[in-house]
């Protein structure tokens, strides 16, 4: 049991570091989502969603980098490259989900948000480990 716990602990500590990181990044995506739709008066959800989504994009990939996957001694323009094309593809993906959800089907844009940050989290930690913060 002791032998398990050595194994997944710093898994584990990954993992929740990536939450935290992931909760303060989402906090920022949805703040600038809200004042883009209230205070600037975007019409469409899935615009002011995309333009959002680099906000949260760059809360991500700074905590990403120093405090989740603790890589900051790998180089930064590639890491920040394939951070960049994965948050790119998923971003769209994001944007295209809400826009579907609220702009097509009429739905409220809180609730398709957070369907779309689902995708958006298992998508993102996955990529992370493996495309971009991976050890050389």
């Amino acid at each position: 049991m002791i032998d398990r716990l050595r194994v997944f602990g710093p898994r584990l500590a990954e993992l929740g570091r990536f939450v935290v990181n992931g909760v303060i990044a989402t906090a920022v995506h949805y703040g600038v989502l809200t004042f883009n739709l209230r205070v600037l008066g975007m019409p469409s959800a899935g615009v002011a969603n995309f333009v959002a989504a680099w906000f949260g994009i760059a809360a991500s990939f700074y905590g990403s980098r120093y405090f989740v996957f603790r890589r900051a001694d790998a180089p930064l323009g590639p890491q920040a490259l394939r951070f960049l094309a994965l948050y790119a593809s998923i971003a769209c993906l994001h944007g295209l989900l809400l826009f579907v959800w609220t702009d097509v089907f009429g739905l409220d844009y809180s609730v398709g948000f957070l369907v779309g940050t689902a995708m958006q989290m298992v998508l993102s930690y996955l990529g992370n480990k493996w495309m971009v913060f991976r050890s050389s």
